[in-house]
């Protein structure tokens, strides 16, 4: 059934052309500028730009809602107050933003890529991601999570149908991590805010489980960005802003950008892959590789990893207890 159109849904479009052309850098995606979706759609809402669409067609997903229960750096943590993949997200997606906005870009189409980078992951953070990589290398395969996320919104969501995005949301969701680079800026901006996000907000959540104390961080990189987690992100989103004004394109400087680096490959040695997160990952781990070999049976690859990533934390551990169960 139609909607109803006034004059304000008449005027939308044309209004919202006029704000950009006055408003954004020449350097930005002009929202009715898109180069389209991957199937003709049954429709424009009229009072949404494609990329607000988009926004919400993620947020409005089933992957997106499993979020809450996909952790970052803990599995299944006891505490209300660690981080999920969905708090790393809205996180993300607040610091792209206001990023967006101070380079005068557009930032429905950076919300829309932030809100949907990270659908594909599978439980467990960058354990589970590994474990199921090399499950499918016995395949002839790969997996990493940004093509999964887009696998999610091309082909996953609605029962197959997928959630029919945007060419320009779809780039940035591939491209926020791994070797290819983002078309849009955008797009870039989601790559870069992504580190800033986990890579602070991974130590909060350290010292909240008492893995780490805030003296045991490198004191150089705290020189330059600041003593807390928001200090930091404030500090690097100052630099990112500024460096790219002036560059034209999304860019860090040098020293931030190897303050950054400096504290990731912290967080890598002590955290992510330190001594007390060794068995709790080699649990994960073992966890994501019996539910594949488990679904493998009458299905194949593509189906196991389909299957697995979408899982929750909570659901893989609860999955796995009745395989055991079963055996």
């Amino acid at each position: 059934m139609p909607h109803p159109t006034g004059p304000v849904a008449a005027a939308f479009a044309e209004r919202i052309r006029r704000l950009e052309a006055e408003a954004l850098s020449e350097r930005a995606v002009r929202s009715y500028e898109t180069r389209g979706r991957e199937h003709p759609d049954e429709g424009e809402c009229s009072l949404r730009t494609p990329f607000q669409r988009d926004r919400d067609r993620i947020v409005h997903s089933k992957a997106f809602r499993r979020l809450k229960h996909k952790t970052q750096v803990f599995i299944a943590p006891e505490g209300d107050h660690f981080r999920t993949r969905m708090t790393h997200t809205l996180e993300v997606t607040g610091i792209s933003r206001a990023v967006a906005r101070a380079l005068r870009l557009n930032e429905d189409l950076t919300e829309a890529i932030a809100l949907g980078h990270d659908l594909g992951h599978p439980p467990f953070g960058h354990t589970g991601e590994e474990a199921l990589d090399r499950c499918l290398r016995d395949h002839g395969a790969e997996f990493h999570h940004n093509e999964h996320s887009v696998r999610v919104v091309e082909v996953l969501e609605r029962d197959g149908r997928g959630l029919n995005l945007t060419a320009e949301v779809r780039d940035g969701i591939r491209h926020h991590t791994g070797s290819g680079r983002p078309a849009t800026l955008e797009g870039a901006i989601v790559r870069l805010v992504d580190r800033f996000g986990y890579v602070n907000h991974d130590i909060d959540d350290a010292v909240r489980a008492g893995i780490l104390e805030a003296g045991d961080l490198p004191a150089e990189p705290l020189r330059l960005l600041g003593a807390t987690s928001s200090a930091r992100v404030d500090a690097l989103v100052h630099d990112l802003v500024e460096t790219s004004d002036h560059a034209g394109a999304i860019e860090q400087s040098p020293d931030y950008g190897a303050a950054l680096s400096e504290l990731r490959r912290f967080m890598f040695e002590h955290v992510y892959l330190g001594p007390p997160a060794r068995a709790e990952n080699a649990r994960a781990a073992a966890v994501v590789e019996d539910l594949f070999r488990h679904h493998l049976t009458g299905s194949d690859p593509v189906a196991a990893t389909d299957w697995v990533a979408g899982m929750t934390d909570r659901y893989a551990l609860r999955a796995h207890r009745a395989l055991a169960s079963a055996a």
